[in-house]
């Protein structure tokens, strides 16, 4: 456990230091090439969670220290330790007795170690008082960003609570069914055949009971299922793709949606992403399902004169770059990432990509605007502004119950996603 303490602090370290968590855990996967497989997932588990409830285990930190502490790296060891006695299953006497060892290694930790031990077992010992103390500021209660929560109680009212409870949920584990190689009937007898459990959650979407490794979901090498999230699902639905249809997917990486609009029809697909490493995603991705685009592009959909050839689409599916607030049950780190500030700055980018695309539509045609975020500044008033700025553009009914005004906000089934369905009159 020491090791595993010292090396998810050190995540975490690097993250609020401003590192993206896929990043860091990724050099650090090959940084200790020697780690197990079981030390592996304790140190995302501990990860992960310090960074979903560290609005609440760093107010309860603070409650706990009678004077600021300047030395990071023990902090950032208390956070993990406080995870692991709140909310973690492990024996409270080894989460203390293994952070005090660990402290012993933290550089400039000289004398600390009896500072760990009496934080953490104070925390046993106040335990009720400290949660409840700490519940006091919003940041503590919620584990968000108090600019974070102020937008959300603006914007919505009425939701705003369970949208930030929500999201500190860990994420379900959703298959979408490859509907050219099996169906939903036959993917649920090989679960059942495998032992595991899952329940209806779309037309192509099954929930599992409990998340496994893919490489132990059943045919999964086969290209029978993808991992995807019930909500990023409806993307391609909503579409409405016919066979032939000459379709764009101009933000395709890491290819998900792509996938499910080949898996739906015939069509005569165009993928393009400027991220040449997430492309190459694709079209392994594309392989193991038995799938083939027209063409794959890498290039930035902002900028057609680089890679668009005249010929016009009958759909575009427009997955925009976002805050990705939506998704925070699966990327706890953007919470502590994101600034206010972003926002602007990705609708600036929305806009431009939205102004590039809609020459490229055919008149009859159809975008869906898509984006994995809650905040309207980057949904309804992008499109509202668009329609104003566009005479031909005319938004279309959404054909789902769960969707609010586009809006799809998370729950403890699906992240949040935004989703208009744009005309071309």
């Amino acid at each position: 456990m020491i090791k595993t303490q010292r090396l998810a602090a050190a995540t975490v370290g690097r993250v609020l230091g401003g590192a993206s968590l896929t990043a860091v855990l990724q050099d650090l996967w090959h940084n200790h090439a020697d780690l197990t497989e079981q030390q592996r997932g304790a140190i995302q588990d501990l990860s992960y969670g310090v960074l979903r409830f560290y609005g609440q285990l760093h107010a309860i930190l603070g409650l706990l220290l009678k004077k600021p502490l300047k030395n990071k790296d023990i902090i950032y060891l208390l956070l993990v330790a406080l995870y692991q006695l709140e909310y973690s299953k492990a024996a409270p006497h080894a989460v203390v007795d293994n952070a005090v060892s660990a402290s012993q290694g933290a550089h400039g930790s000289t004398g600390l170690q009896g500072l760990v031990n009496a934080v953490l077992r104070n925390f046993l010992r106040q335990h009720s008082t400290l949660l409840q103390e700490s519940s006091e500021s919003e940041v503590g209660r919620y584990s968000h960003p108090q600019w974070w929560i102020d937008k959300l109680r603006i914007q919505y009212p009425e939701r705003y609570q369970a949208v930030l409870e929500a999201s500190n949920l860990r994420p379900s584990m959703t298959l979408r069914i490859n509907r050219r190689k099996t169906t939903v009937a036959e993917y649920l007898e090989r679960l059942s055949q495998s032992n595991m459990s899952a329940r209806l959650a779309g037309e192509d979407a099954l929930e599992l009971e409990q998340p496994v490794p893919v490489e132990k979901l059943p045919g999964f090498g086969e290209g029978l299922v993808s991992v995807q999230d019930a909500g990023a699902q409806l993307a391609a639905k909503l579409l409405e793709v016919s066979d032939n249809d000459r379709v764009l997917d101009a933000c395709a990486a890491p290819g998900g949606k792509s996938a499910h609009l080949l898996e739906l029809a015939e069509v005569d697909l165009t993928v393009l992403d400027s991220d040449n490493n997430r492309l190459a995603r694709v079209t392994r991705n594309f392989s193991r399902l038995g799938l083939k685009a027209h063409r794959v592009i890498h290039s930035d959909a902002s900028q057609p004169a680089q890679w668009w050839d005249g010929n016009q689409f009958d759909r575009i599916l427009a997955d925009v770059p976002c805050s990705a607030s939506g998704v925070t049950r699966r990327h706890p780190d953007i919470k502590w990432l994101r600034r206010e500030s972003d926002l602007s700055q990705f609708a600036a980018k929305q806009r431009e990509i939205l102004e590039a695309l809609w020459p490229m539509l055919s008149r009859g045609g159809k975008l869906l605007y898509v984006t994995c975020s809650v905040f309207t500044e980057e949904n309804g008033l992008q499109v509202e502004e668009f329609l104003r700025r566009h005479a031909d553009a005319r938004t279309l009914p959404l054909s789902r119950a769960e969707i609010t005004d586009g809006q799809l906000l998370p729950d403890s089934h699906h992240d949040g996603f935004f989703y208009a369905l744009v005309l071309k009159v």
